[in-house]
């Protein structure tokens, strides 16, 4: 089972970015799916989740409105659409995938159980 992270890259503050992470070794079509971020020097931070296969999306705050966390379970693909972004949005992503059951576990990194090597995204001012 992996996940392999791509997308990121060097962007202006106001620019795009689309992260992909595919996934392989099972389907994960059942599994929440989840974008984490870790900056230099700080704690690892819930950026978005799609729960299962329900539709149903979570976002952190600091990133509400400007990214939105899709999936395409035939591809066993996730991305993270990131508009508008701001250099504190630094960091590397990381892409992850559980087997949560319950709404209120999908912003902690417990719930998942494989992640991502990560892709860089840098955002200068």
């Amino acid at each position: 089972v992996q996940l392999q992270a791509s997308g990121g890259g060097l962007v202006q503050a106001g620019g795009s970015l689309r992260l992909s992470c595919a996934a392989s070794g099972r389907s994960f079509k059942h599994d929440t799916l989840g974008w984490f971020r870790q900056a230099p020097g700080e704690e690892r931070e819930f950026v978005a989740a799609s729960f299962r296969n329900s539709g149903t999306t979570f976002y952190g705050d600091s990133v509400k409105g400007r990214f939105t966390i899709s999936r395409d379970s035939a591809k066993n693909m996730l991305y993270l659409q990131m508009n508008n972004l701001k250099p504190e949005d630094t960091a590397v992503y990381f892409c992850a995938a559980g087997v949560a059951t319950i709404t209120s576990t999908v912003r902690r990194g417990s719930a998942y159980n494989y992640w991502g090597q990560g892709t860089l995204v840098t955002v200068s001012s």
